[in-house]
């Protein structure tokens, strides 16, 4: 069996994928929007798990610059590398969050943004019920997806073969209140990848917080 069909399909897309991903995505206002309103709710100093944090930028930096202890983890070796140049100011781990133990209330806020889109729905709903657990009482969790009712749909991003699950726009963010975070904000757009290949999309952008009790 070739190394390549050993590995996860979305380290596969992300390891050819590369730096480009960060070029086609650097112009979302929206995404850089999501990080300002949880840097503003952030208290100083706090603990951020960025799951699939990719390059590092723009989530990890823009944490790490605000003075937050940022630990980042990625299934793609290619992007863990690119991270932990781009961002000597956080931690990257190669790791999948599906096999990925984290102690209870033992980060501040997480962040999840479009990193869960080639898991299955029910492994999706695991990540976001697990994230909503190790945020501790009262923490943030700021999430992204493509909200589209799709299951294991064949497609092409950016040029890369890919199988993509995901929930319409209703179901992610009630599988965000089901798994106990309250949403405080949400915003949805239609946004183009800066690729030769991309094509218009839709995202949702949520900051959900665990409540107290």
């Amino acid at each position: 069996m070739a190394e390549e069909d050993r590995r996860a399909p979305a380290a596969v897309v992300f390891d050819a994928l590369g730096p480009a991903y960060e070029r086609a995505f650097a112009g979302s206002a929206p995404h850089r929007a999501s990080l300002g309103r949880l840097v503003e709710l952030l208290a100083p100093g706090s603990r951020v798990l960025d799951v699939g944090s990719g390059t590092g930028r723009p989530t990890a930096q823009t944490l790490a610059d605000a003075g937050h202890r940022v630990l980042g983890i990625d299934i793609s070796p290619v992007m863990v590398g690119l991270a932990a140049r781009q961002v000597p100011g956080a931690e990257f781990r190669l790791a999948d969050i599906r096999e990925t133990p984290l102690a209870e209330a033992s980060f501040d806020a997480v962040c999840a943004y479009f990193s869960l889109l080639q898991m299955t729905r029910a492994e999706q709903a695991d990540v976001v019920a697990k994230l909503a657990r190790t945020v501790r009482p009262g923490g943030l969790a700021a999430l992204a997806t493509v909200p589209l009712d799709v299951e294991d749909a064949e497609g092409v991003f950016m040029g890369q073969p890919v199988r993509v699950t995901s929930f319409s726009a209703e179901a992610f963010t009630g599988l965000v209140t089901g798994a106990g975070l309250t949403v405080l904000a949400e915003e949805q757009v239609v946004f183009t990848p800066a690729h030769p290949e991309g094509t218009p999309e839709p995202h949702l952008f949520l900051l959900a917080r665990r409540g107290t009790e």
